[in-house]
């Protein structure tokens, strides 16, 4: 406990001159985005963090113990909260990492009356910091993960739009590869709309799927399958000729489902199925 309770008094002693220099440092740092936050934050997340800071290390060094939690949940908060406003994770980590100066000076004020000493707090201290850097870099990039998967969420059912082109008539118009995550996406969306409108007929246009192989084939028939299941028969529009050639070579079973080349002839056969139909007006 000698180390923790002299690093402890170094820190207590001058806490306002660590706070000092530490916001000092940061404001100058050419990592410091000042177009996502604002100078009053900063000083008011460092004056916290130092404040539950040093009322951890006053009982231990050991980041796992459960004195810690305070300070390393708000350590949490702050890096969640500069992921989510653009920081990378080094102007992130710089929050930490920039307290080593003022905390050496602090330490090194003490005096030179025991130097062993003094270098084992320097090192432990080197460590401590260290580590919460690390956490900071952790927590920093779980958060971005979990805003890229958002993004991806709102991008995939951006990409799945299911419209109503006529009463009883839904098309589902399909850009880009299909894969099991985005098949579910689909799947959910096309359902939730025949059940919304009651649709009789669904179109699922694949004009803009640039391969089709046996996975993907797959994919198409279990929604068209769920579809049948909750009353709405289902057409396959945008059949390319090399899509053909390349379903035959699969031997891919098609046969039970209504397939067309373009989503023109897809609409006519669902027009007929649900016994409408258009025709051009006769202009004097």
């Amino acid at each position: 406990m000698q180390q923790q309770t002299s690093i402890a008094m170094d820190i207590r002693q001058r806490e306002d001159q660590i706070l000092k220099e530490w916001i000092a440092y940061q404001l100058s740092s050419a990592t410091l985005r000042r177009d996502l936050l604002k100078e009053q934050d900063l000083r008011d997340q460092s004056r916290r963090f130092l404040t539950l800071f040093a009322e951890a290390i006053q009982n231990t060094m050991d980041t796992a113990a459960p004195v810690w939690k305070p300070a390393k949940e708000f350590l949490a908060e702050v890096s969640r909260s500069r992921a989510q406003q653009g920081f990378n994770p080094t102007e992130t980590a710089t929050f930490v990492f920039s307290l080593k100066q003022p905390l050496f000076d602090a330490i090194r004020q003490r005096g030179a009356e025991d130097a062993q000493q003094l270098v084992k707090d320097l090192w432990d201290l080197t460590v401590l910091l260290d580590n919460l850097g690390l956490y900071t870099t952790e927590v920093y990039q779980q958060s971005r993960e979990g805003v890229i998967l958002r993004q991806q969420q709102e991008l995939m059912e951006l990409s799945t739009p299911v419209v109503q082109l006529w009463d009883d008539i839904l098309a589902l118009p399909l850009i880009g590869t299909l894969d099991s995550a985005r098949t579910q996406v689909v799947m959910e969306s096309l359902l939730q709309r025949i059940v919304e409108t009651n649709a009789r007929m669904a179109i699922i246009d694949i004009t803009g799927v640039p391969t089709v192989d046996t996975l993907v084939a797959q994919h198409l028939m279990k929604t068209v399958a769920a579809a049948r299941l909750m009353g709405a028969d289902c057409i396959i529009s945008g059949i390319r000729p090399q899509i053909a050639q390349t379903i035959v070579h699969l031997g891919v079973n098609l046969n039970d489902i209504i397939t067309k080349a373009t989503l023109a002839d897809a609409f006519q056969v669902a027009l007929q199925r649900t016994g409408a139909s258009v025709t051009k007006a006769v202009t004097a």
